[in-house]
């Protein structure tokens, strides 16, 4: 996103790379459903507690992850994407608490991977 973003483009219809970025936001969107269940069978896989706590905040990434996809699906419905556009999405306060969100919950599960493993 941030390299289409940084090409100036008013529009992707007949750039070279607009497959590309449709095929990219597309799995992107996709990739986000049920995200929070994704993670929460994982917790579950290595042992992450309080599990309350942990249902809690998967709570927020899910919101998160709703508000991203739908910036996504209005993005994906333009005839033509310009660069400035993907540049707000990836920008939005949505986007950034889901990789925040994400951050969080990987390091988590990789913390309790590793407590699993002996260390």
């Amino acid at each position: 996103m941030l390299g289409y973003a940084a090409q100036g483009l008013h529009t992707d219809q007949g750039a070279a790379n607009s497959g590309q970025l449709r095929d990219h936001l597309q799995r992107f969107e996709a990739a986000l459903t049920d995200l929070a269940g994704t993670y929460r069978e994982c917790g579950k896989a290595v042992g992450v507690g309080p599990v309350d706590a942990l249902d809690t905040f998967l709570e927020t990434l899910a919101r998160d992850a709703a508000a991203t996809q739908a910036a996504l699906r209005l993005l994906l419905g333009q005839p033509g994407i310009s660069s400035q556009m993907v540049d707000n999405v990836n920008a939005s306060i949505h986007v950034r608490a889901l990789l925040t969100d994400v951050f969080i919950v990987d390091e988590i599960l990789k913390g309790s991977r590793r407590l699993g493993e002996g260390g």
